[in-house]
């Protein structure tokens, strides 16, 4: 109101009103005077400001309120994009090789000189093996890939398997494998040859896992597992898989029948131990439709060479039926 005290607004002076002065009116309205002019023109002022600041506060407001809408409002619904991811298990058939002794045969020795490969030879193989678009993968690796389409690389893949743990295998197969960048499977068993019989360390068997190759076993001892009865055999298995695993942090899915030697009774108890499958010494080419508890293999032995390794492979692709049952002169 301080802006208005001391303005005269239609002849009436609101600081003389507030004095007790009654203002002067004529019947005839109002007289026109200079000073009345002066007054109307302070009312026309004054009432421009006041429509002045309203509209400027309208202005000022209704950014505010249109934004406050806007928060306020939920925001449309967007349709959800749902991704099925599908995958195709993998069909191709596998060879899966088997090796022991990569050294040649001592002089005086007894053993089975077909156990026996030369450094030399192995590597011959292998050559022979990458020349012709061969590439080495694991059975863990071809279970994925029969199971859940998981790919394989380009060409064609085949798996090694070295049985018994010679220490061989480390010295001289390991670096042949490393040097084309292949990953092999040793099957191990927990109380088989020492390092001073010619056996893998346990120093070994870390620097081959360390290497890209996957452990599985042949059970405690290379022992006939048809032999056993049935509290042997389930010890025979449990124990080997356990004792591994926790010696060397890896899973162990894989069991290697001890000579090749195996008959209902006993894939049934390797199955019930937790293992994913077994290999055989029976000669074929692995599918994802074979018994995984019966799955072939071919082994290579002293004296083949590359070419005649490249014509074993391809024939074995042949052979599509494992027997049920096996005991006869195994390698394995």
């Amino acid at each position: 109101m301080e802006l208005l005290a001391g303005c005269n607004v239609g002849g009436m002076s609101f600081r003389g009103e507030q004095r007790g002065r009654p203002a002067r009116s004529s019947q005839h309205g109002f007289p026109v005077t200079p000073g009345r002019i002066g007054a109307l023109g302070s009312l026309i002022v004054v009432a421009a400001a006041i429509v002045l600041i309203v509209t400027d506060s309208g202005l000022d407001r209704s950014p505010h309120t249109a934004s406050l809408s806007s928060a306020a409002a939920p925001p449309p619904p967007q349709s959800k994009k749902t991704t099925h991811t599908t995958s195709q298990s993998g069909s191709a058939s596998v060879p899966i090789l088997v090796y022991h002794v990569i050294n040649a045969q001592p002089p005086g020795s007894s053993n089975n000189p077909a156990l026996y490969v030369p450094t030399s030879e192995f590597s011959s193989q292998m050559q022979a093996l990458k020349g012709n678009g061969w590439h080495a993968v694991t059975l863990n690796q071809l279970e994925a890939y029969w199971t859940n389409g998981t790919s394989l690389g380009s060409g064609q893949p085949f798996v090694i398997t070295f049985d018994n743990g010679y220490a061989s295998q480390y010295t001289n197969a390991l670096p042949v494998l490393k040097g084309l960048g292949w990953p092999a499977v040793e099957d191990l068993q927990v109380n088989g040859l020492s390092p001073s019989d010619g056996g893998l360390s346990g120093a070994q068997v870390r620097g081959l896992i360390a290497a890209g190759w996957e452990l599985d076993t042949q059970g405690v001892n290379h022992t006939d597992l048809t032999a056993l009865d049935p509290a042997m055999l389930s010890n025979e298995l449990t124990v080997a898989r356990q004792t591994l695993q926790s010696t060397y942090g890896v899973p162990v899915n894989w069991f290697s029948y001890p000579s090749g030697d195996y008959d209902p009774t006993v894939t049934a108890a390797v199955r019930a131990a937790g293992y994913v499958g077994a290999t055989t010494v029976n000669p074929g080419w692995a599918s994802p439709q074979s018994d995984r508890f019966r799955l072939p293999r071919l082994p290579v032995t002293a004296g083949t060479t590359p070419s005649q390794l490249l014509a074993q492979i391809a024939t074995a692709k042949a052979n599509t039926s494992v027997p049920s049952s096996y005991t006869g002169l195994g390698l394995a």
